[in-house]
């Protein structure tokens, strides 16, 4: 546990200490405590280091703390793969959200309509994705030109 006077606010302070007069006993203390943190991690991060390559060197000659860290691990890899779900249900959010965003704004005037709304209430143009007549693919409003089979579309 880091002996951080400030919480987790030390590297926040001390930039803002930057802008305080340097002869400030504030500033001093926030500078030095952000220094002696800053060495406390440097420290861990070559404790760690040394243990990763001592365990290479050495496997089994710590058996408890091994299978804690293979605990971790697994657990660590279960969190990944949480967090890889939760993504993928962000961009499949995200990407609804974009597309009736695009079904609701006009492509003539840009007007920003309520959904499900079929036609502008500003201008009068047909709102939504139209589909290709010769394909049958799905078009955005607007398409003057089918990107799956070249076909000029009625406008």
């Amino acid at each position: 546990m880091t002996n951080d006077l400030f919480g987790g606010f030390g590297g926040l302070l001390k930039g803002l200490s930057s802008f305080m007069p340097q002869d400030d006993p504030d500033a001093k203390l926030i500078k030095a405590q952000s220094d002696l943190n800053d060495l406390q991690n440097q420290e861990t991060e070559l404790y760690a280091e040394i243990g990763k390559k001592s365990l290479l060197r050495n496997s089994g000659q710590f058996p408890e703390l091994e299978s804690k860290l293979k605990l971790v691990q697994s657990n660590l890899k279960e969190v990944q793969a949480s967090l890889e779900a939760v993504q993928r249900e962000k961009t499949k959010k995200d990407r609804a959200e974009r597309q009736t965003e695009e079904q609701c704004t006009c492509p003539e005037c840009g007007h920003r309509n309520l959904e499900g709304v079929k036609f502008c209430q500003e201008c009068g143009a047909k709102l939504g994705s139209s589909s290709c007549p010769a394909c049958r693919a799905v078009l955005p409003p607007g398409t003057r030109f089918c990107g799956e089979c070249g076909a000029k579309q009625e406008g």
